[in-house]
């Protein structure tokens, strides 16, 4: 633990012991005129170093003697072990941890932003109330043995879990929470084993089909766009007519509606293309995909639609049913597909938004032109895989 004075001019930190700051500041002259503002240092259970100014009702920050009388202070807690008492985790539950966490600009941002509040607000129906500091390893074993027999699958309970725990992360890198709380989320385990949770269920081209024809109407064009592009929910719920570059076929996402963080173009086909021009365009906003007039979102006009449109098309619906499908099957099935047709994996993963790895992020970059040719590629295997499965249908028809 040290104490430091704090250079008026350049806001350096450094030993009481200096005289002259390396801007060339007179620390002693500046000292006897009260101008140094002094700093506590110390370490925090963990290792991370942590500093905070002189303050307090009775305390003066630019006196060294009341700057030694905090110090002191410091040395106590430490040696008592109370150290901790002095962050906000001590006094700070975690329903007000998570109302500070979700009204950060960077969260708010995220696509994904609904499913994080649901995530903690799970976890805070257990240990809302909690002090911050308070939480041991024991607490969320307990915790994942109660939703796991609550019915949640081990993802749902790892993706809880995993969210408080970069809500921690978070806080820690604020100095809002010490290491010893960050080091209660690190240590827990996962109830999911690698890849026993890699669904492998895909969209067949009849299957699209009859989505297509039971859809409704302000749905059809949402499924129709993603199994020509693969495009994630979020990104075609947030999709807006100035991300649709008309002149060069391409859709061309920004970073802040992407899950990889990156900007993503992608080819338009003529199934694409189709869509776009049936859509008429909204006056009081930007999005190109409505429900009654209003901007889709993940409960209003989507999932209920998504289960009543493979309902009506006779195709299980949902995770737990037997060959049921979710709409991120149309994802993996776009991928899969793509492959069937030929086309390279960097380019499926540049067109789905899957971030290259390795080297070849850096050494492989993909020119519009070659995406064009992928698409076209993709394109004329999927027309004819689904003229195939029209014609399986028509026949079905003939013979009822």
């Amino acid at each position: 633990m040290a104490i430091l004075a704090e250079c008026p001019y350049c806001h350096k930190k450094q030993s009481v012991r200096n005289k002259v700051c390396s801007c060339g500041a007179d620390l002693v002259k500046l000292k006897r005129n009260q101008k140094v503002k002094y700093w506590i240092s110390y370490r925090l259970p963990g290792g991370k170093q942590k500093r905070e100014p002189v303050r307090g009702k009775e305390l003066s920050p630019y006196s060294i003697e009341d700057a030694r009388k905090m110090h002191s202070k410091r040395v106590v807690q430490k040696a008592e072990n109370r150290i901790l008492d002095i962050l906000p985790e001590a006094k700070m539950t975690f329903n007000e941890l998570s109302e500070w966490y979700l009204s950060l600009s960077s969260i708010k941002a995220l696509t994904t932003y609904d499913r994080v509040t649901t995530l903690i607000s799970n976890f805070n129906k257990e240990f809302g109330d909690y002090i911050v500091s308070t939480i041991k390893p024991i607490d969320l074993e307990n915790y994942q043995d109660l939703r796991l027999r609550q019915g949640r699958a081990p993802a749902t309970v790892d993706m809880e879990i995993g969210r408080v725990g970069s809500m921690i992360r978070k806080a820690f890198d604020n100095d809002i929470v010490s290491g010893h709380t960050l080091k209660v989320f690190n240590k827990v385990k996962g109830k999911l084993k690698k890849g026993s949770n890699a669904r492998k269920r895909l969209v067949s081209p009849a299957e699209y089909i009859r989505l297509i024809d039971n859809a409704p109407s302000h749905l059809e064009p949402i499924i129709i766009v993603a199994y020509n592009t693969g495009m994630r929910k979020g990104e075609l719920r947030n999709l807006k007519w100035s991300h649709i570059d008309r002149e060069n076929m391409f859709i061309r996402l920004p970073k802040e509606i992407t899950k990889e963080g990156q900007p993503k173009n992608i080819p338009i086909n003529h199934h694409v293309m189709k869509v776009l021009i049936s859509i008429p365009h909204a006056l009081k906003h930007d999005f190109v995909f409505t429900y009654k007039g209003a901007p889709i979102t993940h409960k209003s006009g989507f999932k209920k639609s998504f289960i009543s449109a493979c309902n009506k098309a006779n195709i299980p619906y949902g995770r737990k049913e037997p060959n049921g499908i979710t709409f991120h099957d149309i994802r993996r099935t776009v991928k899969t597909n793509m492959l069937n047709a030929g086309v390279d994996k960097v380019h499926r993963d540049m067109i789905v938004g899957h971030s290259l790895k390795g080297m070849d992020a850096y050494y492989l970059v993909p020119t519009e032109d070659s995406l064009r040719e992928a698409m076209n590629k993709y394109t004329q295997w999927l027309d004819k895989q689904l003229d195939a499965a029209r014609e399986g249908v028509d026949q079905n028809v003939d013979q009822i």
